[in-house]
């Protein structure tokens, strides 16, 4: 049977955590998609996308078309991913490690709130030192405590979470990012880590493109002038 055509709706690669997550996990899988690149608008401060309307009932990126049926919300077109492409392993095989990368894609979506507020993602940018609130502190002890972790617990087979490429790292990715923009150093086994994300074909591609761009959104740049 063939695969569903799918069709990915993201925003602007600069700024976009969220669009950056599925990208990756599907760009690095290797499984086809189309690109839909939508920018949010600079008058509404970042908070709209323009011309999301047809593609997302929640009206935010990123969306997943799935032979035209939308998939929205991250986690869930991640989820839908591994679904159609088992053979991607998107999800570690051992059963414990699946439990474990869950939980932390889990984590990583509904928490970090206080890096998320006071260090925004911001790929060409570069702020060393700021947003080093109490909040977003014990948001970076806490991924670097996440890090460590399941590199001790499952990466032996190689440099990532979960030894080989899998949603874990791409929802870390935009974690990656910005600990680079705002300086955060880390210790040798979370840098390791952070430097074999950084050489993931995907996500050099996104930030490439990130770096480009242009837009300038005011609420994603609270360290700069436009």
């Amino acid at each position: 049977m063939a695969k569903p055509l799918l069709k990915l709706v993201v925003g602007n690669k600069n700024y976009s955590s969220w669009s950056m997550r599925p990208w990756v996990a599907a760009r690095q899988a290797g499984i086809a998609f189309e690109e839909v690149q939508l920018k949010f608008d600079e008058k509404s401060d970042g908070v709209r996308v323009a011309g999301i309307d047809p593609y997302s009932p929640t009206r935010k990126v990123p969306a997943l078309l799935v032979d035209g049926e939308p998939v929205w919300d991250s986690l869930a077109i991640c989820e839908t991913l591994a679904e159609l492409h088992p053979e991607r392993h998107l999800w570690p095989t051992d059963a414990a490690a699946r439990r474990v990368a869950r939980s932390v894609c889990a984590e990583m979506h509904s928490s970090f709130q206080g890096m998320r507020g006071a260090m925004p993602m911001n790929l060409r940018a570069s702020f060393p030192g700021q947003g080093r609130t109490p909040q977003s502190e014990k948001d970076i002890a806490r991924v670097i405590e996440i890090w460590t972790s399941c590199r001790a617990r499952f990466g032996k087979g190689g440099e990532l979470l979960f030894g080989g490429f899998s949603i874990a790292d791409a929802f870390y990715a935009p974690v990656v990012t910005r600990f680079r923009t705002y300086g955060v150093s880390l210790p040798a086994p979370a840098e390791a880590y952070a430097k074999a994300v950084e050489k993931l074909t995907a996500v050099r591609e996104w930030c490439e493109a990130g770096r480009r761009e242009k837009e300038f959104v005011a609420a994603d740049e609270p360290y700069a002038k436009k």
